[in-house]
């Protein structure tokens, strides 16, 4: 086995283990908050309780996007064509924009209620 054989084969490896790991964190984040959202849901019955459980979730979320992101960049480490670098950019970009705009959110929702919470 030559040592590209060896690299490819690692950095498979590598990019699998990055892969299932953003994908749990994903599972986990929306198993969690649908528990959060039955429990709550039921206790409370009111619209404000689901920001927060909304706030939790897009917290794993765009961890779970900064991992598939890692993944993709391991991916193209070993001897990118051109063809995978244009699919990098292209899927970069589109999860960058996909966190930025829940990070957003998140910020804006986290302002309302801590504006809405009464000062002790």
């Amino acid at each position: 086995m030559s040592v590209g054989e060896v690299l490819r084969h690692g950095d498979e490896v590598l990019v699998a283990v990055v892969e299932v790991a953003g994908a749990l964190i994903i599972f986990v984040g929306a198993v969690l908050a649908a528990v959060r959202f039955v429990v709550e849901g039921l206790r409370h019955r009111t619209a404000a309780v689901f920001t927060p459980i909304r706030l939790f979730l897009g917290r794993y979320l765009a961890l779970g996007l900064e991992f598939q992101l890692a993944a993709d960049i391991l991916r193209t480490a070993v001897s990118p064509t051109f063809n995978q670098i244009g699919q990098l950019a292209a899927i970069a970009t589109i999860r960058t924009a996909l966190n930025y705009f829940l990070s957003r959110e998140q910020r804006q929702e986290e302002q309302r209620v801590s504006e809405a919470k009464p000062s002790p």
